[in-house]
C-alpha cells in the first residue's frame, strides 16, 4: 500500500467537512522546521529515521510542511538537542529522551524502563496504554515539548569492554560510556559513568579515556569500528530491553499546525517507529556475524553481575520514586504492566523461541 495514501488519510476527518476551497487553502499554510538530530549522517538506521519521517511528511502534504534534517554540531551539539527544541531554537528534535535525565530522571522512562520492557511491551505501554501520553501530560509539557516514539531499536548489547568482566569488583574504577540512568547504576557500583555523542566513542575508547562503551547493537556498532579497539562484546544490554529514539517537537510549534498535519506527523512518526525496528532486527544477524569474524569475542555477563546490578537498579528505582511523584507514578505504571505483560510472554514468545532455540543447536 502506498504510504502517502495511508498518511493523507488521516488528514480526511479535518478535510472532509465541506469547506469552501479558500477555507481549505487557509488551513494548509506553507511551513518549514528545523530538526535536529542527536545522531550522526553515518548511521543510517538512526539518521536516517528521521529522514524517512520526513520525507513521509512532506509526501503526505504535497510539499506543504517541510522539515529540514540537521546532523549534530550544525546547529546544537547532539546531547543539547532536546533543549533546544524546548527554547524554541528548532521546532523539533530527533534523540534519546533518557539523554535529558540531568533535567528530571523520569525522562528516562521515554527511553525505556531499566530491568523492564522489551520493544513490544514497551510500545504496547507508550501506544495501547496511555504511556505516551502520560510522559506528554506529566513530564514533557512542564518542558514545553511534546514527544512520541520515532524508532525503536529491538533490545540492545552490552558494550565493548577492554579487559573481561568476571565480577561486580571488576566494575570499580570502571570509565564506562552509558547514558541514562544506567550510569547512575553503574556509579553506585563503583564505575565511572561518562555521557559522550556517538561520534566521540571510538577516539575516547582508541586514546584510553575510557575503558568501555554501549551504544546500540551489531549494525551500528560495526558502523562505529568499536571493536577495533575493545575486543569483548558483552550482553545483554540489561538497561535497555529496547531503546525508544523520539522525535520532540516545541510544544507551541505543534499547537499551530493545522489539526489534519498534526495527524500525519504522529502517523508518519509511529509508521518510521515500525519500519526502523523492522530494519534493525534485519540488519543485526549479519552484522553480528561479521563482527565475530573481525575479532569481536562475545561474553555474557556473568550471574552475579547481573544480580548486583539488578538490586542497585531495583533501589535506584525505590529512591527516586520517593524523591519525585511523578517518576514514582510513572515507574509504578510501567511495572503493573510488565507484570501482566510477561505472564503473556512467558506463556507464548518465550516458550516458542525457546523450543525453536534448542531445535537449532541439535
Amino acid at each position: 500500500m502506498d504510504r502517502r495514501f495511508v498518511l493523507k488519510a488521516a488528514a480526511l476527518p479535518a478535510a472532509a467537512t465541506g469547506l469552501a476551497a479558500p477555507a481549505l487553502a487557509q488551513g494548509r499554510p506553507k511551513v518549514t522546521w528545523r530538526l535536529t538530530s542527536s545522531f550522526p549522517r553515518n548511521l543510517d538506521t538512526l539518521y536516517g529515521a528521521s529522514t524517512t519521517f520526513a520525507r513521509m511528511v512532506s509526501e503526505a502534504t504535497d510539499g506543504d510542511f517541510t522539515i529540514r534534517i540537521f546532523a549534530p554540531g550544525e546547529i546544537v551539539p547532539a546531547l543539547e538537542a532536546r533543549d533546544a527544541t524546548s527554547k524554541g531554537f528548532v521546532e523539533a528534535s530527533f534523540t534519546a529522551s533518557s539523554y535529558s535525565i540531568g533535567t528530571d530522571p523520569a525522562f528516562m522512562f521515554g527511553t525505556v524502563l531499566l530491568f523492564g520492557l522489551n520493544s513490544r511491551q514497551q510500545m504496547a505501554w507508550l501506544y495501547e496504554m496511555g504511556g505516551n501520553d502520560k510522559l506528554n501530560t506529566l513530564l514533557y509539557a512542564k518542558h514545553n515539548v511534546l514527544c512520541w516514539p520515532l524508532i525503536s531499536t529491538g533490545a540492545q548489547m552490552g558494550g565493548w569492554f577492554r579487559k573481561e568482566i568476571k565480577s561486580p569488583e571488576d566494575l570499580k574504577g570502571l570509565k564506562f560510556r552509558i547514558g541514562g540512568l544506567a550510569g547512575h547504576v553503574f556509579s553506585r557500583l563503583g564505575s565511572v559513568p561518562q555521557q559522550i555523542a556517538a561520534g566521540d566513542i571510538y577516539p575516547s575508547l582508541e586514546r584510553g579515556t575510557i575503558d568501555a562503551a554501549e551504544w546500540i547493537g551489531p549494525y551500528d556498532d560495526e558502523k562505529l569500528g568499536l571493536y577495533k579497539v575493545a575486543p569483548y562484546y558483552y550482553y545483554p544490554g540489561w538497561w535497555e530491553g529496547t531503546g525508544i529514539l523520539s522525535l520532540f517537537v516545541n510544544k507551541q510549534k505543534y499547537e499551530e499546525l493545522p489539526p489534519a498535519w498534526r495527524s500525519i506527523l504522529q502517523t508518519a512518526a509511529a509508521a518510521t517507529t515500525s519500519l526502523g525496528l523492522a530494519k534493525y532486527d534485519a540488519v543485526n544477524p549479519q552484522a553480528l556475524k561479521r563482527l565475530v569474524a573481525g575479532g569481536a569475542q562475545l561474553r555474557a555477563f556473568p550471574q552475579s553481575v547481573l544480580d548486583a546490578c539488578y538490586d542497585e537498579t531495583m533501589r535506584m528505582h525505590e529512591e527516586y520514586a520517593k524523591a519525585d511523584p511523578v517518576y514514582a507514578e510513572i515507574f509504578r505504571d510501567m511495572t503493573a504492566f510488565k507484570q501482566d505483560a510477561y505472564q503473556w510472554l512467558q506463556l507464548s514468545e518465550y516458550t516458542f523461541d525457546s523450543y525453536q532455540i534448542r531445535r537449532l543447536r541439535r
